[in-house]
């Protein structure tokens, strides 16, 4: 018998034991994507500054941002790329990050030039600053508390994103005011999906580094911004 109770009392330790690293493995997970979490909205909100940055001075050399416009975008396509080949590679990370960011500011330049020469310029730029971070903090919230899974929404999105960069490629040479108009709902659609898509994949620590969560992040509110400046501009110049 009481070699019985033995055998009881040591399987029962046991368990305890591995109950009690189970719930500290999982206590030590949630710590982890906690530290995830903090590291990418740092480096999404210093992402935002860098552009922020880069609009300003592309504004105060507007013209020449208009002559060699095609060569950053081309250079703005690289340090992306580079973004993603040294995501984990410390100090070369961020450069990069920063780099690519401040490029997507310079190149906004043309947009924000074109918007702001509209009588209600000011306005207008305001407002999609405003919208968008609204959208922004409404769709992060929903993300977030939410019980539906957006995070199977990989393929349908990629799909939408490539018919639209091809529908905008072929409009480049049709020049539709009507198509550019659709263009830009669709646009402010799919990436208002795409952050409730991100702020999933990045609260259950689904993206390898920060600096990738940071990236695809700060891309959903660039061009949720983009489609919603182009939208308000386009019925602005209406007036």
């Amino acid at each position: 018998m009481d070699h019985f109770n033995k055998n009881v009392h040591s399987v029962t330790k046991v368990a305890n034991e591995v109950r009690t690293s189970a719930a500290s493995n999982e206590q030590s997970k949630q710590l982890d994507i906690a530290t995830f979490i903090k590291k990418t909205y740092q480096l999404f909100a210093a992402s935002l500054m860098a552009a922020a940055t880069g609009a300003y001075i592309g504004m105060q050399m507007a013209p020449s941002i208009a002559t060699w416009y095609w060569g950053l975008v081309i250079l703005e396509f690289i340090m992306l790329f580079g973004v993603y080949l040294t995501k984990s590679k410390p100090g070369l990370n961020l450069f990069m990050l920063f780099g690519f960011t401040f490029m997507t500011g310079l190149t906004l330049t043309p947009l924000l030039s074109a918007v702001l020469a509209l009588p209600a310029g000011a306005n207008i730029l305001t407002n999609a600053l405003l919208l968008t971070g609204v959208a922004f903090g409404g769709l992060s919230l929903f993300a977030i508390n939410t019980k539906k899974d957006f995070t199977t929404m990989g393929k349908f999105l990629f799909i939408a994103l490539i018919i639209m960069i091809v529908a905008g490629l072929i409009n480049i040479f049709l020049g539709s005011p009507l198509l550019q108009t659709l263009l830009a709902a669709a646009g402010a659609i799919i990436f208002s999906i795409f952050i409730l898509f991100d702020t999933q994949n990045i609260i259950r620590g689904n993206f390898a580094t920060p600096v990738e969560a940071a990236i695809a992040l700060y891309l959903d509110v660039l061009n949720l911004f983009i489609s919603l400046l182009q939208i308000l501009g386009i019925f602005g110049s209406d007036e």
